[in-house]
């Protein structure tokens, strides 16, 4: 006879496994305290920073008052959302959000990609120690430092202009024409984010293997072959997982360093939502409109995280969740 654990398969008896048994949380919180105790902080700090300001949201749909608080301000409904909708600035801010963050998808995104391709080509270890470290050193400069170098570069004495005007381009303040902010902005955020950028991307590739680029050039495989056969295909799902959070960011750009470069002459291509609201909440005190606009610029980021996703899930077969 037969155990009832053990079943029979071309008549040999094999046994079942057992079943785990679900570990509660009183005892899991028993073996992993430390843990726990750890993540603390991290807990509190979300549900003071992130969690219980989540209230502020019902400030969208009120005109809200300082004085009168969330409970006295007078209840308007959609009325923030529609007047945002319906103002002469909407769609203009739109375009200059999208076509900044579509930008630095398009362009600052694989270019960080390709310098993680290309430093994982060198051989000499000092010499990618140096390379990494120079491409890392930018972002940890303060934007405040980054846009008074960028003003001062592209003044009308600016060392970027006098070498412009020597290619014949009319001596001008180049952050006095809005046709010139896209270029000026997106250069600044490749030069401060391109190494700290790939800095994924370069652990993804510390943990290939090999004995696979040994196998592609058994093969016939070149150095070219081996990038294209070996390391993009491991990069891939860190690719797509990298991806689809900055489309979840779309809506964000940066909005710290477009404040501190931007003007009135320029508002035509530089203005944009996250300013937009910083402007309106702080100068003119429209709070309760600022907070619609930031809840629509929230939620349109999160439907676009979902989506793009969705999009990769179906047709890559990775994805975030």
């Amino acid at each position: 006879m037969t155990k009832p654990n053990e079943g029979k398969v071309l008549g040999k008896s094999i046994s079942k496994p057992p079943k785990t048994q679900a570990i509660s949380w009183k005892s899991d919180f028993r073996m992993n305290w430390s843990v726990y105790l750890l993540f603390t902080p991290i807990l509190v700090y979300f549900i003071i920073f992130h969690y219980l300001p989540m209230f502020g949201i019902v400030m969208a749909f009120q005109d809200f008052s300082a004085v009168r608080g969330y409970f006295g301000s007078k209840w308007v409904g959609f009325a923030n959302f529609a007047e945002f909708f319906t103002g002469p600035n909407f769609l203009r801010i739109l375009r200059n959000t999208l076509a900044i963050s579509f930008l630095g998808l398009g362009v600052g995104f694989p270019l960080s990609i390709i310098f993680a391709l290309l430093l994982n080509e060198i051989v000499f270890t000092g010499f990618k120690k140096l390379v990494q470290t120079i491409s890392y050193l930018p972002f940890f400069v303060s934007a405040v430092v980054v846009c008074g170098l960028v003003i001062d570069f592209v003044s009308s004495n600016g060392v970027i202009t006098n070498l412009l005007v020597a290619f014949g381009m009319p001596r001008q303040n180049l952050l006095s024409d809005p046709k010139y902010f896209w270029g000026i902005n997106l250069a600044t955020d490749v030069w401060q984010g391109l190494g700290y950028g790939s800095i994924i991307f370069i652990a993804s590739l510390s943990g290939v293997n090999h004995e696979l680029y040994e196998a592609a050039a058994i093969d016939g495989a070149g150095r070219l072959g081996r990038v294209w056969h070996v390391t993009l295909p491991a990069l891939i799902p860190v690719i797509v997982t990298m991806f689809i959070l900055r489309c979840g960011m779309i809506m964000n750009v940066g909005f710290d360093k477009i404040l501190l470069l931007y003007n009135p002459s320029i508002y035509e291509t530089a203005d944009v939502i996250s300013t937009h609201v910083a402007r309106m909440g702080i100068e003119r005190m429209q709070y309760g409109y600022s907070a619609a606009v930031g809840l629509f610029n929230s939620l349109v980021g999160l439907l676009l995280l979902f989506i793009s996703n969705f999009l990769s899930r179906k047709f890559t077969e990775h994805s975030v969740f």
